[in-house]
């Protein structure tokens, strides 16, 4: 086994120990740190397996824009945290920092390791455009469907985040 061989399994079973702990927390805000880690380690394994740009997109796009989004509905629908002691808090954020900072390590280790090191897998390397002609010209449509389904849920967040029996004109009203 060689040196990315390792950091492949190694990254795959974060993501998949991230994505896990994302779908099964009770607290939204928890499960978007985890989501956030498993983005970061698919980006991760997206540019070990030779394609820099798609894992630029993943974090720039994922664990960028999409998580504020998610953060912005969160906060729009304001959800309380209960309270708890620092122990209980520690006991919940303590896979985030063990799983975040293995993803932190070995991305570290990627971008510091020789480059003489032989790879076994051929890279598939494809640059910003021609990655954007296949995407556009074979994947137009669902690429249209992906952008409704979001503006959908952003409005649907929007429709959840009001709060009822105080809309502006009620705000507005002079008393007699």
């Amino acid at each position: 086994m060689t040196f990315y061989t390792g950091i492949f399994y190694v990254l795959a079973f974060i993501t998949a120990i991230a994505t896990f702990m994302a779908i099964t927390r009770r607290h939204a805000l928890h499960a978007i740190v985890y989501l956030i880690i498993s983005f970061f380690g698919t980006a991760l394994l997206f540019y070990l397996l030779g394609a820099p740009f798609l894992a630029l997109l993943e974090v720039i796009i994922y664990a960028g824009a999409i998580m504020v989004l998610f953060l912005f509905i969160i906060m729009m629908i304001q959800i309380r945290p209960s309270v708890q002691t620092w122990a209980a808090a520690l006991k919940q954020w303590l896979p985030v920092i063990l799983l975040g900072g293995i993803a932190f390590s070995l991305a570290v280790a990627m971008v510091f390791a020789d480059p003489a090191t032989p790879i076994p897998l051929k890279p598939a390397v494809a640059g910003p455009r021609e990655f954007g002609h296949f995407l556009f010209e074979q994947y137009w449509f669902p690429v249209e469907i992906a952008s409704f389904l979001l503006l959908i849920a952003l409005v649907g967040a929007l429709y959840l985040g009001r709060r009822e029996g105080k809309s502006p004109a009620n705000q507005t009203e002079k008393a007699p």
